[in-house]
């Protein structure tokens, strides 16, 4: 992938999110993740009272969604209509779940935006990351959000590195992505749309949409 094919109007369909406005006032998707929390506590505040539970302080849930009573939540979050948050899910604020989402047994989410339709249904972990309309990420499959020496993260393009300015920051995926399981996606890993990322793979650069990734030195195109 090259830098240009990164902005936030080619990874995403922003008509499938609530944060579409926050994506619209930034070109680079990750510019948006130091802004999630503030964003959600604004957003939640303007929800409909008579769609949405209100339960706890900045937590928002439509009545359409199912939480089971054995998952944690903390805000600022908000659930969207017919989404699933499954057994011992946890929830650690500053998310933003589209509709009709599958958050699943003992899946991790923190500082994250789900566009709709996405699943995260088994034993994942999403921090200060995005997830595209339709992304799928399989069982075990993880997003690593932190540099193991600390240091703020890169994206690593085709034609150069970028500076993100962020300590943290994990994935983008775009719509229709698919990670198989196990697979680790590195501090600033982007996944261009339509792109299936094999089972037990280790991710640590932007990937063109239309791609089958199996390993940096194998990577084919679908079309």
């Amino acid at each position: 992938m090259k830098k240009v094919e990164a902005r936030s109007v080619l990874l995403l369909d922003l008509d499938h999110s609530l944060a579409a406005p926050l994506f619209a006032a930034h070109d680079l998707p990750w510019e948006v993740l130091p802004l999630i929390k503030q964003f959600i506590i604004s957003l939640g505040a303007s929800l409909p009272a008579d769609e949405y539970e209100h339960p706890a302080e900045d937590i928002w849930i439509h009545k359409d969604a199912h939480v089971y009573t054995s998952a944690y939540i903390a805000g600022p979050c908000i659930i969207g209509a017919r989404t699933e948050v499954r057994h011992c899910a946890f929830i650690r604020g500053s998310a933003l779940i589209g509709e009709d989402c599958v958050v699943g047994n003992s899946t991790e989410l923190k500082n994250v935006i789900l566009f709709d339709h996405v699943q995260v249904p088994h034993y994942n972990y999403v921090g200060d990351s995005i997830l595209g309309y339709y992304a799928h990420m399989g069982a075990g499959s993880i997003t690593s959000n932190v540099k193991s020496d600390k240091q703020l993260v890169k994206v690593h393009f085709e034609d150069g590195d970028m500076d993100t300015g962020l300590k943290k920051f994990g994935a983008v995926i775009g719509d229709h992505v698919e990670v198989g399981c196990g697979s680790v996606l590195n501090p600033g890993t982007v996944v261009g749309r339509d792109t299936n990322i094999y089972p037990l793979s280790s991710v640590r650069s932007a990937v063109s949409r239309g791609s089958i990734y199996k390993a940096a030195s194998e990577i084919a195109r679908k079309h």
